[in-house]
């Protein structure tokens, strides 16, 4: 297939582009790199299979030729207010990347009769009072806090996926991003796990905001890929959970990375910083995923984090 991926410069989506071409696809890339990096993408220049367009989803997507599948990824995802760019800072991009990015990428869609694919995420459940979170689940989200400019924007998207799926019958897949990991990932974007495993790798305290009760459920960035790839050649319209449902405290995350890195620095607690809608509790409910997709997370916590180490001793400059 030949594949527009949006916020292909990401995290997410340049692992995204690389698995693609393996697979054989050709894959047209699209970043503003409002958030995503250059760098990310740089091992693909040389993949004849590859082009990039530096554009902002926005505004009006025009594609050189076309397309089979559209996967729309672009989106600032870090809530970290500390973070520049954490979409709490980057307000209304998020807003737009959601809802005009959603439109357009559909536009493009809809014109070249293409299977569709949303990221959505796991923020759609809010600060959920289902546990763990199904799909079927219609969250708890307030909608004019400091993260909804995230959390609605996802939210319109995926009515406007449906819509554009019920009315106009293109077909479209959801798919619901739980917290995932991984070389590539922005050292200075204020999420948990680079905040970590920076600490740690400089023998630093590990900085735990709260009591560390808060529950998160971390997923290897291939084992994300895998499931995500796996939805793109479905059948299914629906939304599908695809996380990692190990839930896990902070405060255990934080010890494992510290005997994983053997920091000697230990803990240190922190008042409280984030977000009053910063949810308590993080579990996908895979069940769907399990059935239709055939997947689950292959990968332990302590083995993904083994992977990504290296690249945090490489960006830090740690031999």
């Amino acid at each position: 297939m030949i594949i527009l991926v949006t916020g292909a410069a990401g995290f997410l989506g340049s692992h995204l582009c690389e698995r693609l071409l393996k697979e054989g696809h050709t894959v047209i890339g699209m970043d503003n790199f409002i958030t995503g990096s250059p760098d990310n993408l740089a091992h693909l220049a040389t993949d004849s299979n590859f082009s990039f367009i530096r554009h902002d989803v926005a505004n009006f997507i025009f594609v050189p030729k076309k397309v089979d599948a559209v996967m729309h990824f672009a989106s600032p995802a870090s809530p970290n207010p500390t973070s520049p760019y954490g979409y709490t800072n980057l307000p209304i991009q998020t807003m737009k990347a959601g809802a005009l990015g959603t439109h357009n990428t559909l536009g493009v869609a809809k014109a070249c009769s293409a299977r569709y694919l949303l990221a959505s995420t796991s923020e759609i459940y809010g600060d959920p009072l289902e546990h763990p979170q199904a799909e079927s689940y219609w969250g708890h989200v307030d909608p004019i806090g400091v993260r909804s400019v995230y959390d609605e924007a996802k939210r319109f998207a995926e009515a406007l996926t449906m819509a554009y799926h019920r009315y106009h019958g293109i077909d479209t897949r959801i798919v619901r991003i739980f917290n995932t990991y991984g070389p590539r990932m922005r050292l200075d974007d204020g999420r948990v796990v680079p905040n970590f495993l920076q600490q740690a790798l400089l023998q630093q305290p590990l900085s735990i905001y709260g009591d560390g009760s808060q529950t998160r459920s971390f997923c290897y960035v291939d084992d994300l890929i895998e499931g995500i790839y796996r939805l793109l050649l479905s059948n299914e319209h629906m939304p599908v959970n695809v996380g990692n449902p190990a839930e896990i405290s902070i405060l255990e995350f934080a010890q494992i990375i510290n005997n994983l890195t053997h920091n000697p620095a230990g803990i240190v607690k922190k008042m409280d910083m984030q977000l009053g809608d910063d949810p308590k509790r993080r579990q996908p409910d895979i069940s769907r995923a399990r059935s239709i997709l055939n997947w689950e997370p292959k990968i332990s916590l302590e083995n993904g984090i083994g992977k990504t180490i290296p690249y945090f001793k490489y960006k830090i400059g740690i031999k």
